[in-house]
């Protein structure tokens, strides 16, 4: 029996008469088209194109870049240039590139997430999100991406590992679809996926402990303590380096992620962008029932104020994003502790 298709899916979408939901379909299945692309590429590996090697320059944020970071922009703007879509900002593009001003959308894309994995065949992937154009896009470019995470029209991600799957919200529930060779196209794997609100996992990079906050440090004291400790059982530490990956294993599973801000040069604010990956991974997170924070207040409600502005981020099961939050704001009330350190947490100026 074939499964329901992504096809399927984005026509009874176009079809259900919600503002921009035509274009907004169009340009999934332009992006759906283009992930298989850059997932073939990938697939090559060594054999391939020598795409893992730095190229010898940095994207917009001063991160180094990789020739499959860079083919895989020029292949996603190319085919913006098809669709519905009039601004198209990208991690790899200072600016935002106007492709044609009387276009409704504008999409933000983070072309390859996890690059730096790409020669240790880790999965990788693709972020993106979907917002309709605000005012005069010539006049103004910045402005469609300077808004609220819960203006996105529409958001998602490709994951490009053991599987080539897609992970969309379009407002009404999280959708996984996974691309069959046999069938031909993306076919639904899971409906309105439904992340378990309770865990005992949690992903972050350790090695950065000394640098963290003091409530971080705590949260993380209290969860290796196991069944020793306040939680009163055992937690599991995962990190990949790899948001869609991490993203993609807490939607399965459940669990928790945190990167958050620390007392290195250039990461006071953490190191994920906001408009191009907190935003649509924190809309998938939430139409899946959990939680996306800054570690603080709810990220979709935070509007950027620059385009590759970032973001403290934490997401997943809504009771251990919850608790998270309080070892930030109620630091007293976590275990038994005196309340050593202020209120602000990630955010303290």
């Amino acid at each position: 029996m074939t499964a329901y298709s992504l096809d399927a899916h984005l026509a009874r979408h176009a079809a259900s008469g919600e503002p921009s939901a035509a274009e907004v379909a169009a340009t999934i299945t332009l992006l759906a088209e283009t992930g298989l692309t850059i997932a073939a590429t990938i697939a090559e590996g060594p054999i391939g194109a020598s795409l893992a090697d730095p190229v010898g320059a940095a994207n917009s944020d001063g991160d180094e870049q990789r020739g499959l970071d860079i083919l895989a922009d020029e292949r996603f703007l190319g085919a913006m240039r098809q669709s519905p879509v009039a601004l198209y900002a990208s991690e790899e593009l200072a600016e935002p590139v106007l492709i044609d001003r009387d276009r409704t959308l504008a999409l933000a894309i983070d072309p390859l997430d996890g690059s730096s994995n790409i020669d240790t065949n880790v999965s990788i992937g693709t972020i993106f999100s979907i917002r309709t154009v605000t005012g005069d896009p010539e006049a103004d470019p910045l402005a469609s991406f300077l808004r609220p995470g819960r203006e996105q029209l529409a958001a998602g991600f490709l994951i490009y590992g053991p599987q080539t799957a897609l992970v969309l919200t379009l407002g009404a529930g999280t959708h996984i679809f996974i691309h069959s060779r046999a069938e031909g196209g993306f076919r639904l794997a899971s409906a309105a996926k439904e992340i378990p609100s309770k865990t005992r996992e949690f992903a972050i990079n350790a090695s950065n402990y000394r640098h963290w906050d003091q409530a971080v440090q705590l949260y993380f004291d209290d969860c290796i303590k196991g069944g020793h400790g306040p939680r009163e059982g055992e937690f599991n530490m995962r990190w990949l380096a790899s948001l869609v990956a991490e993203a993609y294993r807490i939607l399965i599973r459940g669990g928790a992620f945190l990167y958050p801000g620390d007392r290195r040069r250039g990461y006071g604010k953490g190191r994920l962008r906001l408009v191009y990956e907190a935003h649509p991974i924190a809309m998938l997170i939430e139409q899946a029932g959990g939680l996306a924070f800054n570690p603080i207040d709810p990220i979709l409600d935070v509007a950027a104020t620059e385009l590759h502005q970032r973001t403290p981020f934490v997401f997943g099961s809504t009771a251990e994003v919850s608790r998270i939050a309080r070892y930030h704001t109620l630091p007293s009330q976590m275990a038994d502790r005196a309340p050593l350190f202020g209120k602000r947490g990630l955010l303290r100026a």
